[in-house]
């Protein structure tokens, strides 16, 4: 008896969702353009807003610019977490994907589509998690 496993066709190719949350992550913090429209927005702490002398704006800037994903912190590979440091401070970021007319109650059902897909940046410092 011979069995031919096939391959899940239902789940999401890392890769797509990767590549698209960092063109989304680099048009929100950094104003480069994606190569197709991608739904989003972003949100700061308050903490982070308040943290004044310009703190935000670099916060913001080195999340745009985030690479380094490593098994640790990217275990789906989607590209949707990371730390960056900030004048010694930890600053997390994350994204989360909701179904794009569900007023961010549902999680996206195809997270690799971004037609619909709404996709959540949000940015703080590691202390107010």
């Amino acid at each position: 008896m011979t069995i031919n496993a096939q391959a899940q066709t239902d789940r999401p190719d890392p890769s797509v969702i990767a590549a698209q949350n960092d063109a989304f992550r680099k048009l929100a913090c950094l104003g480069v353009p994606p190569a197709q429209p991608i739904q989003g927005r972003i949100h700061v702490t308050r903490s982070l807003m308040e943290a004044g002398d310009g703190f935000m704006a670099e916060a913001v800037k080195a999340t745009g610019m985030f690479e380094t994903f490593e098994s640790e912190n990217d275990p789906e590979g989607w590209h949707d977490f990371g730390a960056v440091e900030i004048r010694g401070e930890t600053v997390f970021w994350k994204i989360d994907l909701y179904e794009a007319d569900s007023d961010f109650r549902y999680g996206a059902e195809t997270p690799d589509n971004p037609a619909t897909t709404m996709r959540v940046l949000t940015i703080m410092l590691a202390r107010d998690w």
